[in-house]
C-alpha cells in the first residue's frame, strides 16, 4: 500500500489507487499524479479538472471519473487539507512525481 492509498482512505474507505486505475483505464503512477494534481489544483481559481488535464497531459473525462471515485469536489478540499501544499511536504512530493510522469520539470 502507498502511503497515497493510506491518506485516500481517510477520505474514501473504500478507494485504492491499482484498482481506481484499473476501473478509468490508466496506470497506478497516472491515477498517483492525476491525484496529486486534482489536489494542487483544487484551491485554485478555475476548474479542478481542467488545471490538472493541463499539467497531467490526461483527459478531462478520466479526471472527471478521478473525481468522483474520490469523492467529489468536497472529498478533493478533505484531501488538499490532508496533503498540505508546501513543497517539503507530501504535496509536493506527489506534485514533483506528476512533473516526472508527464515530462514536466
Amino acid at each position: 500500500m502507498s502511503i497515497l492509498d493510506g491518506i485516500l482512505g481517510q477520505v474514501n474507505s473504500n478507494l485504492d489507487i491499482k484498482n481506481m486505475a484499473a476501473k478509468v483505464g490508466i496506470t497506478p503512477e497516472q491515477a498517483e499524479a492525476a491525484v496529486a494534481a486534482l489536489v494542487k489544483a483544487h484551491p485554485e481559481p478555475g476548474s479542478t479538472v481542467d488545471s490538472a488535464a493541463a499539467s497531467t497531459g490526461l483527459d478531462s473525462g478520466i479526471l472527471d471519473q478521478i473525481v468522483g471515485h474520490l469523492g467529489g469536489e468536497g472529498a478533493l478540499g478533505h484531501l488538499s487539507g490532508l496533503l498540505g501544499g508546501d513543497a517539503g511536504g507530501i504535496m509536493g512530493k506527489l506534485s514533483g512525481l506528476t512533473g516526472g510522469l508527464f515530462g514536466g520539470n
